[in-house]
């Protein structure tokens, strides 16, 4: 179901540039956007976990380095029937794990060092069992593919944006001038955001009741959410639009942001799913 998901969300996006590049160029905006559409297709599939990755400054570390989260991510990875992944640490003050990857073999599991500083053992295990449930569920690679496209959209959009703003387009008598930039710049972030909803809420109660079933303690992950929803509105990441579909909890819930745009469902309907759950 994964590969139909994502073929169908490369093929969104890919008619989305192609839209963008129809409305600035004509004909020959359609052909180059659909040549920079497959260069985007092939660097995410083969590179979007570097990619992402980069974008945050993780950075890998050793079993000898952590031994702790190491023998966490281990025992949990052995129950789940996964390849042990590497793991890597991000330096925010705002608690955060996403995992990554384009495969079980290939996968990454990322958590911010202040999230190693808030959550007890329990807790700890919970998040990343979470993680490690999506990559069992192979949902990284479709996350991953969604931050890096989207991430080009709405690159784009921002470049309409700045074009209304000085005038640099089609003139008023063609397609709406000014206020077609305008719009385009408004819609296309939204467009790539429905998708990014469409892929991401789902799975999260998913990842949730298996990664409460691998680590044995769905109290502990129900305590973890409760503690970074907190966090995160205390202090928010500083984190892309386009990313925030793949963390555990939504990096951006500090800022205003309508609930109908939220790329995660509910902390509290979460919580209570976890709560109702039998620990082992």
């Amino acid at each position: 179901m994964n590969t139909v998901k994502t073929a169908l969300l490369l093929g969104s996006l890919t008619g989305l540039l192609m839209l963008i590049g129809g409305y600035f160029g004509g004909q020959q905006g359609v052909v180059i956007a659909f040549f920079f559409a497959a260069i985007m297709n092939f660097a995410s599939y083969w590179f979007s976990d570097k990619i992402v990755l980069k974008m945050y400054g993780a950075t890998e570390v050793s079993e000898s380095e952590n031994p702790e989260i190491y023998g966490i991510v281990r025992k949990l990875a052995l129950k789940a029937g996964l390849p042990v992944p590497r793991v890597y640490i991000i330096q925010s003050d705002s608690p955060n794990a996403f995992a990554t990857g384009r495969n079980e073999k290939h996968a990454v599991v990322a958590v911010t060092d202040s999230i190693l500083r808030i959550l007890n053992r329990d807790e700890l295990e919970g998040v990343l069992a979470h993680e490690l449930a999506h990559i069992k569920d192979k949902d990284i690679l479709i996350s991953s593919i969604a931050a890096t496209l989207a991430g080009a959209v709405m690159m784009l959009a921002s470049m309409a944006k700045w074009s209304a703003i000085f005038g640099v387009g089609r003139d008023d008598d063609d397609r709406g001038g000014m206020i077609g930039l305008i719009a385009m710049a408004i819609l296309a972030p939204i467009a790539a955001m429905l998708v990014q909803m469409a892929i991401s809420r789902s799975r999260e109660y998913l990842a949730d009741e298996e990664g409460a079933r691998v680590s044995g303690k769905p109290f502990g992950l129900a305590s973890a959410l409760e503690k970074l929803s907190r966090a995160s509105q205390i202090a928010p990441m500083d984190a892309s639009p386009s990313t925030a579909h793949m963390f555990i909890v939504n990096p951006l819930a500090g800022v205003s942001f309508s609930s109908l745009f939220s790329t995660h469902p509910p902390i509290e309907e979460r919580v209570a799913r976890l709560r109702r759950m039998t620990p082992r």
